[in-house]
């Protein structure tokens, strides 16, 4: 089918928002036996706060069929993640997305807070790419006017937020409080949960990326939404899959038509690339890899599209809005 037949037929329908991880081969909600911290609901989690890239679904300017005609109620949020400890009541946030307001009001239906507590504590960024950091702006007194959130990043992130309005507003008047990450340098979060950065290769423009190792008592989760491809990488991505229980990774585009631009512009591993390289691993560990970042043009964003069937014929996964995920 060609690149213009494929577009008209992609026409996205979306299943309920805030489900739990439950449509594929093995069940990532278990909790294994030997905890008991799921049965009375202590145990701490991630949750899918959004699944698509930057520019988020439908996409601004966009006149293909795989935007058109969508409107509020179709919405696709952009890629972010919140960890959980229901235990101690905290709440921290892997990348800040322009969807934050809603991203939050997510949260808090999941765990909500009294007024008087504060909303996050903390922020965890992984570059300066406008989907991963500007909901930065609603902490700042035009908005939520927060005190003080811990914002962990790297040097050069540091550096842009500290350097370049209005961000450098947010810390002059300490809205938020810059806290420093460092490559493979773990940052314990409470006395069950820490998280780790590593180091990936990405348009560096105004910023290093990283993605974050999230490690619970019994479980770890790999957060890499954004990679220019897996070759770049000093290590292999086999590695990283079978490091932990679930990857979500950078899943931005299914193949290489999507767009109608030089695709080498905004490289990225392709999902079809992804699976090829991930097929000899076994069926556990594929079924723990879901892919995320989703480009407006991805016809993976659609339930009954080929695309989706196709990886999840091969034992793969997709993340969607409300996924969540127990690290006990």
């Amino acid at each position: 089918m060609d690149l213009a037949k494929r577009r008209r037929s992609f026409r996205p329908r979306y299943t309920q928002a805030m489900q739990t991880i439950r449509m594929h081969p093995v069940d990532l909600t278990s909790t294994p036996t030997t905890s008991s911290t799921s049965e009375d609901g202590s145990a701490p989690f991630v949750l899918v706060l959004g699944t698509t890239q930057d520019g988020g679904h439908p996409q601004i300017g966009c006149k293909l069929d795989c935007c058109h005609g969508h409107r509020q109620q179709d919405r696709q949020l952009i890629a972010s993640l919140a960890i959980v400890d229901p235990r101690s009541g905290e709440r921290w946030l892997v990348d800040a997305s322009p969807d934050l307001p809603e991203q939050l009001r997510d949260l808090e239906d999941c765990c909500p807070r009294s007024q008087e507590q504060a909303t996050l504590d903390g922020i965890f960024l992984t570059h300066a790419h406008i989907g991963h950091y500007t909901g930065l702006m609603y902490l700042g007194r035009e908005a939520l006017g927060s005190r003080g959130t811990p914002v962990w990043a790297m040097p050069d992130m540091r550096r842009f937020l500290r350097e370049n309005g209005p961000w450098s507003q947010l810390v002059d008047l300490q809205n938020i409080h810059l806290m420093a990450l460092d490559d493979g340098e773990v940052v314990q979060l409470n006395d069950r949960l820490s998280l780790q950065p590593f180091l990936v290769p990405h348009r560096a423009e105004f910023s290093e990326t990283v993605g974050f190792l999230i490690r619970g008592p019994a479980r770890a989760v790999a957060w890499l939404p954004d990679i220019d491809q897996w070759g770049r990488w000093s290590r292999p991505v086999e590695e990283l899959v079978q490091e932990v229980d679930l990857a979500l990774l950078d899943g931005t585009f299914y193949r290489r038509d999507e767009l109608e631009r030089d695709m080498n512009e905004v490289p990225h591993p392709l999902i079809v690339e992804s699976m090829d390289r991930l097929a000899a691993l076994p069926d556990q560990v594929r079924a723990g890899v879901r892919f995320i970042h989703f480009n407006h043009t991805n016809p993976a964003l659609r339930e009954d599209s080929e695309a989706t069937q196709a990886i999840r014929a091969r034992g793969f996964g997709l993340a969607r809005r409300g996924d969540r995920f127990s690290l006990c």
